[in-house]
């Protein structure tokens, strides 16, 4: 071969790579003006698009393998805008804030190093119920009262909550008493309807991925309490959060309540590794719900003990007045006299670490 037909040839080669970063340039910024496309759609367009592509190539030079990474690294190709964006740290990182947050629910400041304590039943039934519950935490000098108004449960047939009945329940007993109360809110609008009752909103370990909800409750001025899924990892926990915060609401408290696993000699199999390594990752404050996952009254104290010995912020727990007649979680519910033993050893455990 002649060296002028080399060195047109090289030339040739050499622009067709010029050629390809215009259109891939083209390409991606077509692609990014499609990004609201629905998931679901903008995978079978490119599914079809591929087959096509390798029905055109049949007389080409390229390789069907090689069409598949070619196709698979043009498709997954970030912007610019898109790599600086996922360089960012997260809003609850350690990296973006060094420092912890600190959440202040009427006068209760969680997140300073000091533990603090929520208390209440599992379902709210009555005032009365509630009220037997707040006279016991004000005497305490403790200032946390949960209870579940919305009830998302595993059966349709089971008790599934009185609504907003129950968060007039909670804010009158909460009045009376002067405390801030926490409660489980299932969907999106819900939300504005419980502004006017709740101190802090929760999200369950049910709805700890119901996206919208989490979006929602990011943009709204209240704190939120926010559970880890029943099966969640760390980081999607992380993420969870991450949801609240990216839409202005960084008060958030995480909760850890135990993950499924093969063991069934607990409700839930309680991680307690995952408090330290939140409060790493993490500037959020995090508390442990010792009741959702053991499930057993008999060892809900020393678990408790562990959370506040690995740094855990805050201690949940459920309590009733006569957890046998429960319209929920009946057995995992202490009464008045044993959550009195419960907390005076806690709290007398909590003074000396």
């Amino acid at each position: 071969m002649q060296t002028t037909n080399v060195l047109e040839l090289k030339k040739q080669y050499e622009q067709t790579h010029f050629e390809l970063l215009k259109l891939l340039n083209e390409q991606a910024s077509l692609k990014q003006q499609l990004k609201d496309l629905p998931e679901s759609e903008r995978s079978q367009s490119e599914k079809l698009l591929l087959a096509e592509l390798k029905a055109q190539n049949e007389a080409g030079v390229l390789g069907e393998s090689t069409m598949d990474a070619i196709f698979k690294a043009v498709m997954q190709a970030k912007t610019k805008e898109e790599e600086a964006a996922s360089k960012r740290p997260m809003l609850v990182s350690r990296a973006y804030k060094n420092e912890d947050t600190v959440i202040d629910l009427k006068g209760e400041k969680v997140g300073t190093g000091k533990a603090s304590f929520v208390f209440g039943p599992c379902s709210v039934e009555s005032y009365d119920q509630v009220a037997a519950v707040a006279e016991s935490l004000k005497d305490k000098g403790l200032k946390l009262l949960r209870g579940g108004a919305f009830k998302p449960r595993s059966s349709p047939y089971d008790f599934q909550g009185l609504g907003v009945e129950g968060l007039e329940i909670l804010k009158r007993a909460a009045d009376e008493y002067d405390l801030a109360v926490i409660s489980e809110i299932v969907t999106p609008h819900d939300i504005e309807k419980a502004l006017d009752f709740v101190d802090v909103i929760q999200i369950g370990a049910r709805n700890a991925q119901n996206f919208e909800l989490l979006k929602e409750a990011g943009r709204t001025n209240k704190p939120i309490l926010l559970k880890r899924a029943l099966s969640g990892t760390i980081s999607e926990f992380i993420a969870a959060a991450e949801y609240i915060h990216s839409e202005g609401n960084g008060q958030i408290i995480l909760c850890e309540r135990g993950i499924r696993t093969y063991e069934t000699a607990t409700r839930n199999t309680l991680d307690i590794s995952a408090v330290p390594i939140l409060k790493q990752e993490t500037h959020l404050p995090v508390m442990v719900d010792v009741t959702h996952s053991t499930g057993r009254k008999d060892i809900m104290l020393p678990c408790a003990k562990a959370a506040l010995a690995v740094g855990a912020d805050g201690v949940m727990a459920e309590v009733h007045p006569n957890p046998a007649v429960a319209l929920s979680d009946a057995g995992q519910q202490m009464d008045i006299p044993a959550f009195d033993k419960f907390y005076s050893e806690l709290a007398a455990f909590q003074a000396k670490i």
